[in-house]
């Protein structure tokens, strides 16, 4: 069942803390922005580790699975354009999608965040297409449809907003800050 990718696979295991996030930190600077990375280790007190260093760098722990002896950490690096410029016009925030998602209104949520990302966790029902592969996808989508688009923060969605509406979907929204914030029911694997 790995239908999890990493950009980067960082082997940790044998070290105790701190040497996971020593290495983990050093691993994260070589990335590029939005790429993710797999850090395998064995000592069991680097989920809590992990989860904490990521929230207090900036960067985003997407969840560690269990392989045996083995813990899977996924983080994903933080940009530097987190709170960029919005240029989509239709936003809605967190709760309106909700209401919207509790009325079965006929919508069609698109999550753009990387598929590891999605793997972790998302909203229920939600079509899973990566905003780097959504030129490639757009045919999966009909432009008659209500789409709400989702990410992290707001910003991918911004972008994937543009995209569809540049390519003629005529009724899009964007969704304000996303799954960062997101209180709704959410599907995935168990973090």
């Amino acid at each position: 069942m790995n239908i999890i990718t990493a950009n980067v696979i960082l082997d940790a295991k044998g070290l105790a803390c701190p040497m996971p996030i020593v290495r983990t930190k050093k691993a994260v600077n070589n990335l590029l922005a939005g790429q993710v990375l797999e850090v395998q280790a064995t000592d069991k007190g680097s989920k809590a580790d992990m989860k904490a260093w990521a929230k207090s760098s900036g960067h985003q722990y997407l969840g560690t699975i269990e392989e045996g002896e083995v813990l899977k950490h996924y983080l994903r690096k933080s940009s530097n354009d987190e709170s960029n410029e919005r240029n989509h016009p239709n936003v809605i925030n967190n709760e309106e999608l909700e209401k919207k998602l509790d009325s079965n209104e006929n919508i069609v949520v698109i999550d753009v965040r990387e598929a590891v990302e999605y793997a972790f966790n998302h909203i229920p029902n939600a079509i899973s297409i990566p905003l780097g592969e959504l030129e490639e996808r757009i045919n999966e989508v009909n432009k008659q449809d209500q789409i709400i688009v989702v990410c992290q923060t707001g910003n991918r969605s911004d972008l994937a907003a543009q995209k569809l509406v540049d390519k003629g979907f005529t009724n899009v929204i964007n969704v304000v800050p996303g799954m960062s914030q997101w209180t709704g029911d959410t599907t995935g694997i168990i973090k």
